[in-house]
């Protein structure tokens, strides 16, 4: 966990909700110099922090509504910095709890140097890194719908058909095989709202690979040539990480993209661990999917895999592998490197 520790002759910490926040600006001395309820509009936030907005941060936890902010502090020329909210322990765990309340704890965090630290996203690029987690919704959407179909199957004990059903032709006339009536009209419903997400998905999938490419082309096909990483994959590791420089080990980014087991240690004893959601989930999952799609037809990979599992055991050796490969693409961003297929595979 990294906390904010510049310091400012004004500290304004905000409790931000969808229609209204509350600001509580502190001065060097930790005093109060306004602690006001504002409704959730820029030039209302403008006004009231124009007398301190030469030498003001503003914090505020990291929630759903706070893009406006930060691109609004960005054009104004304010520092901000975004709070991470499974850190905001003095907030969660007090006794009373209100908006006036959080928003001076905010301050005070931030003002005492323990204001700890996410990761405030680009504006340029944060819409396509929405729509390619938006895609990833669709996709498993889609999947439940494709198991529904598989189930009411089973349900009505059918014979499975020949086709892949996750293949429109081969959905034709699926739900003729169900009795008339409402089994009919369910596996009917189903069929018509995965040909609408089958279209979709290719749609947001084409939009999104262009865009990659003009976004960033050299980290796009860098990532390609990993074996494993394909292109949806290569696009969630660009856009949920934009810049690999922001972390000054490999062990800072395995630990942030959810890759290494959290440890709890006092006294010398291993406790429960705990953080296990902190990080990006998407990291997490791109990498444990590259690992398993490594695999495939990949003799180099088996023979790895095989190893690690007489090391680590086989529940554990896939983590594992999805760690190395996260390893492995750190040090190709951080060098604008291809993939080393002999250094990545060699025993050691």
């Amino acid at each position: 966990m990294r906390f904010y520790a510049r310091s400012h002759s004004f500290t304004c910490g905000i409790d931000l909700h969808r229609r209204t926040m509350y600001l509580c600006v502190l001065d060097a001395e930790g005093q109060i110099v306004l602690h006001r309820k504002l409704p959730c509009r820029g030039e209302a936030f403008l006004a009231a922090v124009e007398p301190y907005r030469a030498a003001l941060v503003v914090g505020c936890e990291c929630l759903f509504s706070w893009y406006w902010l930060a691109d609004l502090c960005q054009e104004a020329g304010i520092d901000f910095v975004l709070g991470h909210a499974l850190g905001m322990r003095l907030i969660h765990g007090t006794k009373t709890k209100n908006d006036k309340l959080d928003s001076e704890k905010l301050a005070r965090l931030l003002h005492s140097g323990h204001f700890p630290l996410a990761y405030v996203y680009p504006r340029a690029t944060r819409a396509t890194r929405d729509l390619l987690r938006r895609r990833l919704y669709f996709v498993r959407r889609r999947a439940d719908l494709l198991t529904h179909l598989q189930i009411v199957e089973a349900q009505y004990n059918l014979e499975p058909g020949r086709g892949r059903l996750d293949r429109a032709r081969h959905r034709a006339g699926f739900p003729e095989r169900f009795p008339t009536g409402s089994a009919r009209l369910s596996i009917a419903a189903d069929c018509k709202m995965l040909d609408a997400l089958d279209e979709l998905v290719v749609r947001l999938e084409r939009e999104l690979v262009r865009t990659a490419k003009i976004d960033d082309l050299d980290s796009f096909c860098r990532l390609r040539t990993v074996p494993g990483i394909g292109e949806i994959l290569s696009m969630t590791i660009l856009y949920e990480l934009p810049d690999f420089h922001r972390f000054d080990t490999v062990g800072e980014f395995a630990s942030y993209g959810r890759l290494v087991a959290p440890r709890g240690e006092s006294s010398g004893k291993l406790g429960a661990a705990r953080g296990r959601k902190q990080g990006n989930v998407h990291l997490k999952w791109a990498f444990s999917e590259a690992a398993v799609t490594l695999l495939r037809d990949n003799p180099p990979a088996q023979r790895l895999h095989d190893r690690l599992v007489r090391r680590f055991g086989k529940a554990k050796a896939l983590s594992v592998l999805a760690h190395k490969l996260g390893r492995a693409v750190f040090y190709m961003q951080k060098r604008k490197l291809p993939f080393d297929a002999e250094r990545f595979y060699a025993e050691g």
